[in-house]
């Protein structure tokens, strides 16, 4: 996002973070009612360019979504999409994506004050790493040509009763509201969401075996201290690195497995 959006999202970040510490609001319906308005403004494309439009004034934006959503949304939902609209926006289609990141944080939110967002980030990952690994499941969740129905159905067969609710729901919402992203860069983002509600960085720890308490506990604490925040572990075990562990904090890999040390020692004696 550009720098008027990146304003815009923050703010609404802020609006959404002082709802959800309010025992009135249910955070869960908050999710559920900003998926709905995520939704409509992905459907209605003329809508969001209206509620974008930088000549039109921000209180006469904020009026027209009170009057679109009254009824079909509770207050806390049209207040914080009013305050959006009051916003300047770079374009239209950063609106969307911010209201759907809402949903999902306030999906997040919910779980974290019931105990449970480790649970969630940890199959979040998991699952992450079943679509990867299967090529008829990936095929048959993005499949255009299948109904949201029978893809939610799927879904529950897969996870109904061995995730968290919350996982289950920000999975569905995915699968079945894609908006043109690969499943796994949505993956990611919800990992990325779930790792911010505490200001944790996600690592990516893969192993030839797993891992001891003892060693995830050290090596959280040497990332910890090598990136300056906390850091939530994801851990994954691949015989095929041999041993040692590969970590990857984003777009950054720090690899000492066998695997690569051997790799590298090929590529110089074939220079």
């Amino acid at each position: 996002m550009n720098g008027a959006s990146r304003e815009a999202l923050a703010a609404a970040r802020g609006r959404l973070e002082a709802l959800t510490d309010s025992p009135s609001v249910d955070a869960t319906q908050l999710a559920d009612q900003l998926a709905e308005v995520t939704a409509l403004l992905d459907r209605e494309v003329t809508l969001r360019r209206v509620l974008t439009e930088p000549a039109r004034e921000g209180e006469a934006k904020a009026e027209l979504v009170g009057r679109l959503l009254a009824g079909q949304v509770d207050g806390p939902a049209v207040d914080l999409v009013a305050g959006m609209v009051r916003s300047r926006w770079s374009n239209s289609r950063d609106l969307v994506d911010s209201v759907e990141e809402l949903a999902a944080t306030a999906d997040l939110t919910a779980v974290q004050q019931a105990g449970a967002l480790d649970d969630v980030e940890d199959e979040l990952f998991r699952f992450g790493r079943i679509v990867e690994s299967s090529t008829a499941l990936r095929s048959a969740l993005t499949d255009r040509a299948a109904t949201v129905t029978a893809k939610r159905e799927l879904l529950r067969s897969l996870l109904g009763g061995r995730a968290n609710a919350v996982t289950e729901r920000l999975v569905v919402r995915l699968v079945t509201h894609p908006r043109g992203r690969s499943l796994e860069a949505g993956l990611q983002t919800l990992s990325r969401l779930a790792a911010a509600r505490r200001d944790r960085v996600v690592a990516v720890v893969t192993s030839a075996v797993p891992l001891t308490d003892g060693q995830k506990q050290r090596l959280g604490a040497a990332l910890a201290k090598l990136y300056g925040r906390q850091m939530h572990l994801n851990l994954d075990v691949d015989p095929e690195v041999l041993g040692g562990i590969s970590v990857r904090v984003g777009e950054e890999v720090i690899n000492g497995t066998i695997a690569e040390r051997l790799d590298e020692a090929s590529r110089r004696l074939a220079g």
